[in-house]
């Protein structure tokens, strides 16, 4: 068994970066969807069910922080999303987590960080 993942990033490099990270720290990744943008990232979610997002915050047509406020209002409190980000500001911190994001992970970041930050959600 393993986890269905959404990852939302403009930057295709970026994608793959988590994608390998996720794998590198360990978590069993089954199936993994990808977004350029909140938008595209709200449609990836019509398509099934997901156990994790992580998505980036800058980006073109919904930024991160609209994604999070649009999946929390359509889907509740479930699937966990987590941000990756270089804006690491306690005042951004707060708006994500305000919005309905569970967590953060600050670029450029390691697999350890991503099991430390990731790992809670999925046990």
């Amino acid at each position: 068994m393993g986890y269905k993942v959404l990852i939302v990033d403009d930057s295709t490099t970026m994608r793959k970066i988590v994608m390998r990270s996720l794998r590198q720290a360990g978590i069993s990744v089954a199936e993994v969807k990808e977004a350029g943008d909140g938008v595209q990232g709200m449609e990836a979610l019509k398509q099934g069910e997901v156990d994790l997002i992580l998505s980036d915050v800058n980006m073109p047509n919904m930024n991160g922080l609209e994604f999070v406020e649009k999946v929390r209002q359509e889907l509740g409190d479930k699937p966990p999303i987590v941000m990756i980000t270089t804006e690491g500001g306690e005042d951004f911190i707060a708006q994500a987590l305000s919005k309905g994001a569970n967590g953060y992970i600050k670029k450029p970041f390691t697999p350890e960080k991503i099991q430390e930050v990731v790992g809670p959600f999925l046990h």
